[in-house]
């Protein structure tokens, strides 16, 4: 039978349980509306044209928050990339296209990689003009994050090199060259202008991709 005071106890560990569950959810929707801000902002005028004081306004925050959640300017960068990118969506891909046809495993990472390139066309623009003038640590994460891409596709051709469905060849190479080839379609539709002087069916270009990377990677 419990006393009164392991009762008093009992109750008071499950109070701060509660409170510390409410700071929790607390903290994860304020990192939410940081990192949907600064998507934003860095869209709009780009990463050297962004402060995390501007950040902080638009989110409704302290700038000292911001810092908290992810330490640094750079590092707040890279958590953009690493959730609003291709790279979580390929991983949660992988173990649907692995049990899949081959070619129609690669229509539909070539298919989310195309959809997820126009939904932040935005930011890969304002990339585009100012990348040269990032700083080096900037670019040095940049570069991972994109060879990260690469290597989490190129462990989806290692699993079918295994299966025997595809021949022996450099994995991350091969990864490059196909979303390599989708992204510079991606670039010469959205950015120089193909839209306006071409019917443009990316149905059709993609399965002609995937039939000229198939017949180049399958035994």
């Amino acid at each position: 039978m419990l006393t009164i005071a392991n009762q008093f106890y009992l109750n008071k560990q499950q109070y701060s349980l509660y409170i510390m569950s409410g700071h929790q959810e607390e903290a994860h929707s304020a990192r939410k509306k940081i990192l949907e801000t600064a998507l934003k902002l860095f869209s709009k005028k780009g990463y050297l044209g962004t402060t995390t004081r501007e950040i902080a306004k638009e989110a409704g925050t302290a700038e000292v928050t911001i810092f908290r959640h992810f330490i640094s300017k750079e590092k707040l960068f890279e958590e953009v990339l690493n959730t609003y990118s291709f790279l979580p969506a390929l991983q949660g891909l992988l173990p649907e296209v692995v049990e899949m046809n081959y070619m129609e495993a690669l229509t539909v990472i070539a298919e989310r990689f195309l959809d997820t390139l126009a939904a932040r066309k935005d930011i890969i623009k304002i990339m585009h003009i100012e990348i040269q003038r990032y700083p080096q640590k900037i670019l040095k994460m940049y570069h991972a994050f994109i060879d990260e891409i690469f290597k989490t596709l190129a462990s989806y051709f290692t699993t079918m090199q295994k299966k025997g469905v595809l021949r022996e060849f450099n994995a991350e190479t091969a990864a490059r060259a196909f979303l390599g080839m989708l992204f510079s379609y991606f670039d010469v539709k959205e950015f120089l202008m193909w839209k306006k002087y071409r019917i443009d069916d990316s149905d059709a270009i993609i399965k002609e991709f995937v039939d000229i990377f198939a017949s180049g990677t399958m035994k």
